[in-house]
């Protein structure tokens, strides 16, 4: 399973870089140095709930870089990986982080309920929010993020895990999808590119 997982995040690497590739946008190139979406026509909005109970979208944070990561609160390494990166990242910019939010999207709403969400995500940084929503809301926001994830059994009901993309994608100002950031990347490309995003209008 994990090997299939593997490959088919693979796949969706290349398929997105081979777009970025074909992408004729008219915005300005900037030097990105993760990879760039920029013009791609999908991850255009949702519609979850925080983990205060608010019911939440895209738009509630036009003005803000917004950094969007999918994931689940019982995940071994990469989520809380990822979450602790990015508090590193918020803390690199300093004052900036104030323009920046970041958005944890739980990929098992059976387990992570809005009270856990509450627990889990502002640790990393009293700024994070989390969002959850219905399982159907979750496949929704997932196809139209192209997220894949999938349960994985464990020994009893109550033990599996979750396979799942391990990739933020980042929006700018205008909630316009600009980046997609793979895991390992590290918290200094992503200042590098939040900042670029941060100076234009």
């Amino acid at each position: 399973m994990k090997k299939l997982f593997a490959v088919g995040c693979t796949a969706l690497a290349l398929t997105l870089l081979t777009a970025c590739g074909e992408n004729k946008s008219s915005a300005p190139r900037v030097a990105f140095q993760n990879t760039d979406l920029t013009g791609l026509p999908y991850a255009k909005d949702f519609a979850l709930t925080d983990h205060t109970g608010k019911p939440r979208t895209l738009g509630d944070f036009k003005g803000k870089v917004v950094v969007m990561f999918f994931g689940y609160t019982q995940c071994p390494d990469v989520c809380p990986t990822t979450l602790t990166e990015m508090a590193q990242v918020m803390q690199e910019l300093g004052p900036q982080a104030d323009q920046v939010q970041v958005l944890f999207v739980t990929v098992d709403p059976e387990r992570d309920t809005q009270p856990l969400l509450a627990q889990y995500v502002p640790v990393f940084d009293k700024r994070f929010i989390g969002l959850y929503g219905t399982p159907e809301q979750t496949a929704a926001v997932a196809k139209e993020f192209k997220v894949f994830y999938a349960k994985v059994p464990g020994k009893n009901p109550g033990s599996y895990s979750m396979d799942h993309t391990a990739a933020s994608y980042v929006f700018d100002r205008q909630g316009k999808i600009r980046l997609m950031v793979r895991n390992g990347q590290g918290p200094a490309t992503v200042v590098h590119d939040v900042k670029l995003l941060l100076a234009q209008s």
